[in-house]
């Protein structure tokens, strides 16, 4: 029966020159940005070949199209916003009447605001460990799991991060009920519940992309598609943390 030897670092070294990984593909680090995920060389290859590089390029771009989409959404209902501020009735004293009164922003929101910016960290490092070439190569090669295992506990913290946002966010909501403002009881809260409803969907959504890439991790035998589940969750993450700190600030301020 044929034995299996170890391959030697000179070995593990010319593979990758070669880009050689036992399937004929290059390995999936970029030497000019660190491993960082942008401008990688996946795919140096002759025109009209397909490989990681696409692949990556194609699901950054239906994030990019789905958060389009999203940013669009939220514009228009900030701009309803502020024309609702201005907007009133006359009543039958021909008195002119704007009904608008800010909701008064529960001090939970702002621990909120600081968990999810500690959330899109935690996803930051999850997936920059995904892209570092001194270990990339091993798992590569087929010689464990370095990267995938360092990856894993920053996406479970980005889970649980977001969860307690959610639960901050229903706090909040609890407050305000508590204090007799509902999403009927004038412009101003029922642009609040609206914004805050709105996302924090959004947020859940991308929970639910966090666990499938968590599970992802664990089970899928390609580090390229480990790698993209984990870019791709992790730049909706980012785009969910910006939006609520706009639309946190629009809340809080200007009113």
């Amino acid at each position: 029966m044929p034995t299996i030897t170890p391959l030697t670092e000179n070995e593990k070294k010319h593979r990758v020159e070669d880009h050689d990984n036992g399937h004929g593909r290059r390995p999936p680090t970029d030497k000019r940005t660190g491993g960082g995920g942008d401008n990688d060389n996946w795919n140096d290859r002759p025109q009209g070949n397909r490989g990681p590089r696409e692949k990556l390029g194609r699901f950054r771009l239906a994030v990019f199209f789905a958060l389009s989409g999203d940013l669009m959404f939220f514009v228009a209902i900030v701009s309803a916003f502020f024309v609702s501020q201005t907007t009133g009735h006359y009543n039958a004293y021909n008195q002119y009447i704007n009904e608008w009164l800010p909701t008064a922003i529960p001090p939970i929101l702002w621990l909120n605001t600081a968990v999810l910016i500690l959330s899109s960290i935690s996803i930051e490092i999850a997936r920059r460990q995904m892209f570092r070439e001194n270990d990339v190569m091993d798992e590569w090669l087929g010689l464990g799991k370095p990267i995938t295992r360092r990856a894993i506990p920053w996406v479970a913290a980005t889970i649980v991060l977001g969860l307690g946002f959610l639960i901050g966010q229903w706090m909040a909501w609890r407050q305000l009920a508590a204090q007799h403002v509902f999403f009927r009881s004038n412009p101003s809260s029922h642009f609040f519940f609206l914004i805050t409803y709105t996302h924090a969907i959004h947020l859940f959504l991308g929970i639910g992309a966090l666990v499938a890439t968590l599970v992802g991790l664990y089970v899928s035998r390609q580090l390229e598609a480990r790698q993209i589940l984990v870019d791709s969750t992790a730049w909706y993450w980012h785009a969910m943390g910006l939006f609520w700190i706009f639309l946190f600030v629009l809340l809080a301020f200007f009113q």
